[in-house]
């Protein structure tokens, strides 16, 4: 290192904390030796610590720093505001030593030389900061667009004064950090122009459940700072690692979000009318910002390349510093190009091992008020606190549930006193999820409007229990959590699996004990995540005008085609399910609505007839070679060979549901191959769903053209005894114990083995009744499937069956 304060990033490397702070050290490193890979860090130098320490002796400034410390009250920080802001008026008056201002202007003069008419990036970077066990991030202050001496060294000032703003001192206070022990360094860079173009974050795994073989991106247009103050809801994106690194498309979910407000430099050329301008966020005199046009909102930031060439840096990064890292970017509207701004150590989810697994179970459910983004998974109960500033600090009590329309690093002390926290605005990148994983608190985000209709003092229920939805409710309400040790789970022979509807529950439960997904339900995606009858996009064109045809153009914005949208969409969200159990076996059971769930969907009413009883009407395998919804099945079919082919997911296998003869079965099989699913052809495997009492009888049939079957218990129960399951008169009938029941199952899993193909069975009652297990177990079933809350319950009696089978053979 140079005896100068004044160091290029050239001259920088991760070892070099001491001197230029773990900001530094990492733009450093990865501009000396990740450029070779293509990864752009713009070019700057660092502001030793060495003259932050001379800033402060050549002031003496040290010993009265000390003393307005010895007197903090470190109980209740009664008074933090006023002794951070003494040791802050103390650096605002203090005079740069002679030869630190003269180094400091013959920089900037030297860098502006190299690269004319560009502006500067201030940014703060701490000896105790982006550490893998403290991350330090958003404590101190950063600047943008400067672009004089005069701000430059203003700015250089500011960063210096930042290291005493009342939410630092709290954060060394809480991670034992020794208030004058900690150096600041000042890293200067020449800015990149996101203001004409975009920027977000990235964490190369899930920031929700911690799955490291994703990279998880959010974007924005403009600069970053809406989204880090979670002002905007950003565009969503997950990227599977391995498909990547094979090179498949593997951009496994790419979810558009709102992105409702554009910050730009004030004067920017970009600058739009007046009329269209938001007072919210900006900062006089530097930046304005703007209520996003709809064509920009209604489109991804990134497009699939550059979503690919981020990922790939991600991933760069992440290898060399054999770490999590969370990332900065930028993308540059003038040349178009990525940069990596930061580089940071994750600092949850990778010191955190996944053996305890919680479930939550609510008793009751009072109204819900509102519902938004989950961060986190749990339940609390608590006071409602309505915070507007820093200012509402004194109304929070320790306990409180805080309620904001955002919140900023200035909040982080009132923060630490909640339970819980919800917002109107923000995505889970934004500061009050990041600060609510840190403390272990559950949050709610975006919302929209749970400042309305929360009132202060309000006594509510936040629950996080149900994957990406967190919900509201008034009251407090009686919950159970249940805590289980993954570890002490036992391993069986006959395999445990899924059943799953939730495509953003996939990563979470991954880490359960499992041998896949036995059941991967396409119709809740259709309902959930497409959100529109199929049929209404093929055919869009001729809908009607009215409230359905407005709500599938909305669910559809962004798409000029209909179709493509439910191939992509529904591709995107089982490859999700496919790459958080990859490569175990993940088996698609192909749409299984009845004409009246599938009339409900948007659309849907002008495609589905009126069945007495749909149940047992026009649902599965007849419904995908009928002209009716023929057009719809070829979709799923495109979707599911994309995912397979393009995507990489060999490990998907696909079912059909409610097919009442081998015949009908060879009818389906032959438009799933003219779609280019030939059973066999890539290692595709195609199941079928025995659940009709003709199809036991038929097992031998359906074993030469199926490769395996999947007992529905729920259907084969209610067709045997001649039960509708949705009838209240006799669902007290139904009992999957009934002996006719139970013959049937023994019968086709005796067929099954006896014609060499695998049988699993899906359903509740081996959860629920351990003597079902052991009549599962004992027949030979090769799997059992069971919904994510009765898994281990599950897996426990599968193994008692398993030991009490050993010791009769005993």
């Amino acid at each position: 290192m140079t005896n100068s304060f004044i160091i290029p990033f050239s001259k920088i490397n991760k070892r070099d904390i001491s001197e230029v702070g773990g900001k530094n050290a990492a733009l450093g490193e990865m501009f000396n030796a990740l450029s070779f890979r293509g990864i752009r860090v713009p070019d700057g130098f660092a502001v030793s610590t060495g003259a932050y320490r001379l800033f402060l002796s050549h002031n003496r400034l040290e010993g009265q720093l000390g003393i307005l410390f010895s007197g903090l009250d470190r109980d209740k920080y009664s008074n933090l505001a006023d002794v951070g802001s003494s040791c802050r008026l103390l650096l605002e008056q203090a005079p740069f030593p002679p030869m630190l201002e003269a180094e400091l202007s013959e920089a900037y003069g030297a860098f502006m030389r190299e690269y004319p008419g560009s502006s500067l990036a201030v940014r703060s970077s701490a000896t105790a900061e982006d550490l893998r066990d403290a991350s330090f991030a958003g404590q101190h202050d950063s600047f943008l667009h400067v672009s004089n001496l005069k701000d430059f060294l203003a700015c250089i000032r500011r960063c210096y004064v930042s290291v005493f703003n009342d939410r630092a001192i709290i954060y060394r206070e809480n991670h034992g950090f020794d208030h004058l022990d900690l150096s600041l360094s000042c890293g200067v860079q020449k800015m990149v122009r996101a203001d004409l173009g975009g920027s977000g974050v990235a964490f190369t795994l899930d920031p929700e459940s911690g799955f490291r073989d994703v990279v998880y991106i959010n974007s924005i247009w403009g600069l970053g700072e809406n989204l880090v103050q979670g002002r905007v809801d950003p565009d969503e994106i997950l990227v599977f690692k391995p498909g990547l690194k094979r090179g498949f498309d593997s951009v496994i979910k790419r979810k558009i979000g709102q992105k409702e407000l554009t910050m730009i430099y004030a004067g920017n050329d970009a600058k739009k009318n007046e009329k269209e301008v938001a007072d919210e966020g900006k900062i006089p005199g530097l930046t304005e910002n703007y209520r996003t046009e709809t064509e920009k909102r209604n489109k991804m930031v990134l497009s699939m390349e550059q979503i690919q060439e981020l990922s790939v840096n991600c991933m760069a990064i992440e290898e060399h510093f054999d770490s999590p890292m969370d990332i900065e970017w930028a993308l540059d509207g003038k040349d178009n190009q990525i940069y990596i701004l930061q580089a940071r150590p994750e600092t949850v989810h990778s010191v955190k091992e996944h053996k305890v697994a919680k479930e939550f179970t609510l008793h009751a459910k009072s109204k819900e008020i509102c519902s938004g983004k989950s961060v986190g998974h749990n339940v609390v109960s608590g006071r409602a606190c309505l915070v507007r500033s820093p200012l509402d600090a004194g109304k929070v009590r320790t306990g409180d549930i805080l309620v904001a329309d955002t919140t900023n690093p200035d909040w982080n002390p009132m923060l630490k006193k909640a339970v819980g926290i919800i917002t109107n605005k923000g995505g889970r990148t934004s500061h009050a999820s990041i600060v609510a994983r840190e403390l272990g608190i559950p949050a709610i985000v975006g919302t929209g409007n749970a400042m309305e209709l929360i009132k202060d003092g309000q006594m509510i229920t936040l629950s996080c229990a149900e994957a990406e939805t967190g919900k509201v409710f008034d009251g407090v309400i009686d919950w159970e959590a249940r805590e289980y040790q993954l570890d002490s789970i036992p391993e069986t022979k006959t395999s445990p699996m899924l059943i799953l509807s939730q495509p953003d529950r996939a990563m979470e439960l991954s880490f359960y004990p499992n041998a896949g997904v036995g059941l991967m339900r396409m119709e809740f995606i259709i309902n959930n995540c497409i959100a529109a009858h199929p049929m209404a996009l093929v055919h869009f064109s001729t809908l009607p005008e009215g409230a359905d045809k407005i709500i599938v153009d909305y669910k559809t914005r962004g798409w000029t085609d209909k179709r493509a949208y439910f191939v992509d969409t529904l591709a995107r969200s089982v490859a999700q399910v496919a790459a958080a159990f990859y490569p175990k076996d993940v088996i698609v059971r192909m749409s299984d609505f009845k004409t009246n769930e599938y009339a409900s969907l948007p659309g849907g009413k002008f495609f589905e007839p009126v069945e007495e009883n749909p149940m047992i009407g026009f649902r599965g395998a007849s419904r995908y070679y009928n002209a009716w919804y023929r057009e719809g099945f070829r979709m799923e079919c495109e979707a599911m060979k994309y995912v397979r082919e393009k995507m990489g997911m060999s490990n998907v296998k696909l079912m059909i549901p409610f097919c009442r003869t081998p015949e009908e079965g060879r009818k389906v099989l032959s438009i799933m191959a003219e779609e280019g699913l030939k059973r066999g052809e890539n290692g595709l495997e195609i199941y079928v769903m025995i659940e009709i009492p003709a199809n036991v009888l038929e097992a031998e049939s359906l074993a030469r053209i199926f490769d395996g079957f999947s007992i529905g218990s729920n259907d084969l129960t209610q067709l045997t005894l001649g039960i509708d399951r949705d009838s209240n008169l006799v669902s007290h009938l139904f009992d999957e114990r009934h002996p006719g029941v139970k013959w049937m199952v023994s019968t086709a899993i005796k067929k099954a083995k006896q014609a060499g193909v695998k049988i699993g069975l899906c359903g509740q009652a081996p959860s629920d009744y351990p003597e079902y297990t052991e009549f599962l177990v004992d027949e030979g079933i090769d799997s059992i499937s069971f919904n994510p809350d009765s898994l281990l319950n599950g897996i426990r009696n599968i193994h008692h069956a398993e030991e009490k089978m050993v010791e009769i053979h005993d």
